[in-house]
């Protein structure tokens, strides 16, 4: 299982938010390519990049800074989301070196898309399910829709997705432990392999997720935690390693 840094990318810094409210961010840095030096120099396999001013515009908004980190770790597969709903926007991402493009509202609105992409981009597209007691959440999660996220994944199956990132959204930013019943469900699903998001504390969620992730659990992501000092990245990835 992978252990993989998130790198949420605000008005050009790295910041947190406390279950996707952007009036409540945390600033932890204004050089987000320093913080991922930090996460690689840790021992980091993967990064996770999320363009938190995208996603409520629905088009990149801090796409330089993308390319700055992609561009520093040709060699490192870095995952980005927010906002990415055109063909354009996921070939400019691939060219400037990204290995993943994280499609979550779109998927949700328009599934075909996803399928379009994957025919187009084989190999490099991952859908991001967000989900409130097990609904489907859009733009930014402002809106819950009425889509169970287990129909969801189903509905991507057969379409060559690389991954799905879930996120439990009541437990994202809080420093309350990860969902692990509800990231399994995700799992045994569909045979999509699943990266776990939200509310990853301390080496016990670490712990606990490794247990399950032959099941499908490819990785976890991981916020607030590390950068509040709570989980120390080398260790949990020695941990799964092991």
């Amino acid at each position: 299982m992978l252990i993989i840094p998130a790198i949420d990318l605000k008005d050009g810094e790295c910041v947190r938010l406390r279950q996707g409210r952007m009036d409540d961010s945390t600033v932890f840095s204004g050089s987000p390519v320093e913080m991922a030096a930090r996460w690689v120099n840790a021992g980091s396999r993967r990064l996770h990049l999320v363009d938190l001013n995208g996603a409520f515009a629905g088009e990149p908004v801090n796409g330089e800074v993308v390319t700055e980190i992609a561009k520093a770790y040709p060699k490192l597969p870095i995952q980005i989301g927010g906002g990415i709903r055109s063909g354009e926007t996921i070939e400019a991402y691939l060219k400037a070196g990204v290995e993943y493009v994280i499609i979550g509202t779109k998927a949700v609105k328009e599934p075909d898309f996803v399928t379009e992409m994957c025919q187009q981009f084989p190999g490099h597209i991952i859908v991001g399910i967000d989900a409130k007691k097990g609904l489907v959440a859009t733009d930014g999660w402002a809106e819950v829709t009425e889509v169970k996220a287990a129909d969801l994944a189903k509905r991507f199956e057969s379409d060559g997705v690389s991954a799905i990132v879930y996120t439990d959204i009541d437990r994202d930013g809080m420093m309350q432990g990860v969902n692990v019943e509800a990231t399994l469900a995700m799992a045994q699903a569909s045979s999509i392999p699943v990266i776990a998001s939200g509310g990853i504390t301390n080496m016990d969620d670490i712990v606990a997720l490794n247990k399950v992730a032959d099941q499908g659990i490819l990785g976890a992501i991981t916020g607030r935690a590390i950068y509040e000092g709570t989980l120390n990245v080398a260790e949990a990835q020695t941990l799964c390693d092991q």
